[in-house]
């Protein structure tokens, strides 16, 4: 398993080491230990969450208040979806910025999202399906949302027609008003080491 920081602090893409043989192969998906030696933060699972999405839906830009925070261990289960994190964290170094991966079933590759940074993705095959390994609970209320075409932010969705996307993500504030607004965590308060 290969576990590789981004350029936004805390936040990693984790590489399987995939093993063949004539019927298919096996991988490690999360290994709670390598993945807290790399981050320097403690992962504990608390709630795992499943979405599946028809080609070119879009989904995010999402993340939680601190407290309660949530980070985010997230796996393309099925299919092919173009994975961004931003990260919303007042006073980090990166705030504002994105980094894309492509994430899909046959890499087993995973993103790590720490707390105070965004997620969301656009399904680039038909039945896609993701899996978010979350630190925390469910909690009405807490859920920060980031429209996802935030002239701002500029993010580069690449989907060759308009994206399927909830009411809710188009009529989501930009970064700009949610800074305004106050709804975005502080650096010093997300769980970074």
């Amino acid at each position: 398993m290969h576990i590789e920081e981004l350029t936004l602090p805390g936040t990693y893409v984790i590489t399987p080491a995939l093993i063949p043989d004539a019927r298919g192969s096996f991988y490690e998906a999360m290994r709670g230990d390598l993945l807290e030696k790399a981050t320097g933060v403690p992962f504990r699972p608390r709630q795992i969450n499943y979405s599946v999405s028809r080609r070119h839906t879009l989904r995010g830009i999402h993340s939680v208040r601190i407290p309660p925070g949530q980070a985010k261990y997230v796996t393309c289960v099925r299919g092919a979806l173009r994975d961004i994190v931003v990260d919303l964290r007042i006073g980090s170094p990166t705030f504002g910025e994105h980094r894309v991966n492509v994430l899909d079933a046959d890499s087993g590759r995973s993103v790590y999202v720490p707390e105070g940074v965004g997620h969301g993705f656009l399904a680039l095959t038909d039945d896609a399906c993701i899996c978010y390994v979350v630190s925390s609970t469910h909690v009405p209320g807490t859920q920060i949302d980031i429209n996802p075409l935030d002239p701002d932010l500029g993010l580069p969705w690449d989907c060759p027609e308009p994206p399927l996307i909830s009411d809710k993500d188009a009529k989501a504030p930009t970064v700009a008003e949610a800074v305004r607004a106050g709804l975005l965590p502080r650096f010093d308060k997300a769980g970074t080491p």
